[in-house]
């Protein structure tokens, strides 16, 4: 066999390999795209019905990213359909991000019927930042009702005591209106809350005496309105209404009892300090008579010293210590009648 012959054989067997390796990365090919066709082709065919085109490469592209297609295409499907032009790029963006696509779509459809200015970055802004940007909404169009105080929260009712003395309890409803403007770091409910029961013991507390309050409770009102309390709060205070006023106790009675107890107890220690510093000196007097006995004793002691080295000496004769005996017994005669009468 010539060498030209060999080499012939050689590429008809080649070729018939090369030809079913072909087929083979044909019919891969071909099983992949059918795998992808029978993944996509129904979502493509819905978004490019709809108006809402989205390629098919797109699609698939969208896969690789780890991004739901579904959510996309539904979406943009019914922001085209309310009339919106929302980009894909934008609602992949803000998906990639963290966002809440759904809550946005709606938000934006909802303040477009409404006819409220909102812009698809500011509401992005806004669910980004953890507010529920469709109830932001909802409360623009539809007014949102607060208690003050806060139901479930302790308290209920806000106590303040007018110039009288008297308490006065007070409930309130505050009607609020959602600014889209001041969403993204306003201040939240609780902040509206406590300005207007802030603003309402103050009040109360001006008032000269309590049945001015009773009288005209919406002064209440008036008076907390003025001081614009929802600057820099995500809210729009529209009304403060007065649901409830009641007595409490006369807080002033109450301190002045108080007061006068703490008097009565200082008074107290006072009278007994002073009894017993008093105590004291009769003591210290007791101790300095007894004292003064004791050196009397001690002096009448010398007495019979002084007599006997007088009769020693020679300046004492008997006589006069027998008159001294006898002015003795008249003394001791004086003292015993001055007892006996006192005794009577």
């Amino acid at each position: 066999m010539s060498i030209l012959a060999l080499m012939g054989k050689l590429l008809a067997i080649d070729g018939e390999a090369l030809l079913l390796i072909g087929l083979a990365f044909a019919g891969i090919i071909l099983f992949v795209f059918v795998l992808l066709a029978m993944k996509y082709l129904n979502l493509w065919i819905q978004a490019w019905s709809s108006g809402a085109h989205i390629s098919f490469m797109t699609l698939i592209v969208m896969g690789f990213r780890k991004v739901n297609q579904r959510l996309i295409v539904t979406e943009r499907i019914k922001g085209i359909q309310a009339g919106l032009e929302l980009r894909r790029d934008r609602l992949e963006a803000h998906h990639l991000a963290g966002g809440n696509v759904r809550r946005v779509v709606d938000a934006l459809i909802a303040a477009d019927k409404a006819g409220i200015p909102l812009t698809f970055d500011h509401a992005c802004a806004i669910d980004l930042a953890g507010r529920d940007v469709l109830e932001a909404v909802q409360t623009s169009v539809h007014p949102k009702v607060i208690d003050c105080p806060k139901a479930g929260g302790g308290r209920t009712t806000i106590d303040a005591v007018a110039k009288d003395g008297i308490q006065v309890k007070a409930k309130a409803r505050v009607t609020v209106r959602t600014n889209l403007e001041r969403l993204i770091g306003g201040a939240t409910e609780d902040t509206i809350i406590a300005r207007v029961g802030e603003g309402i013991v103050t009040t109360i507390g001006s008032s000269n005496t309590h049945k001015e309050v009773l009288e005209n409770p919406d002064r209440i009102s008036k008076k907390v309105l003025e001081k614009g309390l929802d600057a820099g709060t995500a809210f729009e205070i529209l009304s403060i209404d007065i649901a409830d006023v009641d007595i409490g106790e006369n807080i002033g009675a109450k301190l002045q009892a108080d007061q006068a107890e703490a008097d009565k107890r200082v008074a107290q220690a006072k009278a007994e300090e002073r009894r017993a510093m008093a105590v004291s000196a009769e003591q210290e007097n007791k101790a300095e008579i007894q004292k003064n006995r004791a050196l009397v004793v001690l002096a009448e002691a010398e007495v019979p010293r002084a007599m006997a080295q007088a009769f020693r000496e020679g300046n004492l004769g008997i006589n006069d210590f027998q008159r001294f005996k006898n002015v003795q017994a008249d003394t001791a005669m004086r003292n015993k009648l001055a007892d006996d009468n006192q005794s009577h």
